[in-house]
């Protein structure tokens, strides 16, 4: 699959940004809202806002984009006005909407956010309202429907970088695919020298038109992706054995973008995503059908807004990087053989951290920073010494 969502907003900040060993998660929903505080506290968020200049959204924890930038069509612009919150048979829902008339300067995404990156094990779910058509104008446009959690790319092939697809919804088609629903767990992305990155991927390839329950369990190295209560992807690596499960807290998003204007056939086209409530258990396993409930519980009892989360995971494998490193560039071979007499052999399960050396294939490396199972020569975390 071709490039997934990136939110490129300076306003995040973290409660934890190192990185995380998985825990075996133990827990699980009770009857009432209040036992459902334990573990690292829960989100409950049933969207009753009068608008994203509302003071009680942004007391709440939630930030609109208002930029221009990636993803989707360069150019493009992310506007806070396009987010509403209108009822919809009698309760508030988020509405995000987007529009193209096919040229950059006519489309426009949506995107709203927590603001803070604290959210890392535990239960996602939301419940959401993907749309096959526009409310409006031309259909055909590849526009791209989500929920999902990531935390920033401090730099190319970032080893901290998490993030989780819950649901891209592709109703027609991109990234020379057509109609899907993607579950996504990622390990990391580079931009240069061509944007790519390593992940795992599952699709349902039908239609997702209307409203679904969307859970997600993250917990002892695995993802558990689930829509309306059926198990659709359990994620532990990547095809080359990297571990997708998250390494360091994120936030929890939610955008509507085109990933281009080649589908705009004419005049101006409106699409639109729904999102009921969202809801998310730290450090608890909660079945489907429970987290639902759980949610329907805070409703019938008059609560519109929970948030108890601590972020009280401290992550400490691996070791804060104190520096931000940049990817290296292709060094010039030396004059003199490098002196390798001193350096291990590389060992795939080794840990290393930035500064150490190896020998691998004839060549000195060192790391440029905290790497594990990356080979020398193949990744941006290590710097080519020289030739033995």
């Amino acid at each position: 699959m071709s490039r997934t969502t990136r939110t490129t907003t300076a306003a995040l900040t973290s409660l934890a940004t190192v990185a995380a060993t998985a825990l075996i998660l133990s827990g699980g929903a009770d009857a009432s809202p209040a036992a459902a505080a334990a573990g690292c506290g829960v989100l409950f968020d049933d969207f009753h806002y009068a608008s994203p200049t509302d003071s009680a959204f942004g007391g709440a924890g939630w930030t609109t984009r208002n930029d221009v930038g990636s993803p989707g069509v360069a150019g493009a612009r992310w506007l806070t006005s396009n987010i509403s919150f209108p009822a919809v048979n009698g309760e508030r829902v988020a509405q995000l909407t987007a529009t193209t008339d096919g040229s950059a300067a006519g489309t426009t995404h949506a995107e709203l956010y927590q603001n803070q990156l604290r959210f890392f094990e535990g239960t996602y779910a939301s419940r959401v309202r993907f749309t096959d058509a526009p409310d409006s104008g031309s259909d055909g446009d590849h526009v791209n429907e989500t929920y999902f959690t990531i935390s920033p790319l401090r730099y190319d092939r970032d080893p901290l970088y998490s993030e989780l697809d819950f649901s891209e919804y592709l109703p027609n088609g991109g990234w020379g695919g057509s109609q899907a629903n993607y579950q996504t767990s990622w390990y990391t992305y580079w931009n240069n020298p061509t944007w790519d990155g390593l992940r795992t991927s599952t699709a349902q390839n039908r239609s997702m038109a209307g409203w679904h329950d969307i859970v997600t369990q993250v917990s002892g190295g695995h993802v558990k992706y689930y829509i309306d209560g059926v198990l659709t992807a359990d994620h532990t690596t990547d095809a080359q054995g990297n571990p997708v499960y998250p390494r360091t807290p994120m936030s929890i998003n939610y955008n509507m973008w085109f990933i281009d204007t080649a589908g705009h056939t004419s005049g101006n086209s409106v699409y639109t995503e729904q999102v009921d409530w969202t809801y998310y258990a730290g450090n608890q396993v909660v079945s489907p059908s429970d987290a639902v409930a759980q949610a329907g519980r805070y409703r019938s009892s008059g609560t519109s807004h929970v948030d108890s989360v601590s972020g009280c995971t401290t992550p400490t494998t691996p070791p804060r990087t104190t520096t931000t490193p940049t990817t290296p560039t292709t060094p010039t071979t030396p004059s003199q053989p490098a002196d390798c007499s001193t350096a291990p052999a590389w060992d795939r399960g080794t840990v290393y951290l930035g500064g150490q050396r190896v020998k691998h294939n004839t060549h000195l490396w060192q790391a440029n920073w905290w790497t594990q199972g990356s080979e020398p020569g193949l990744t941006a975390q290590w710097a080519d010494l020289g030739h033995c």
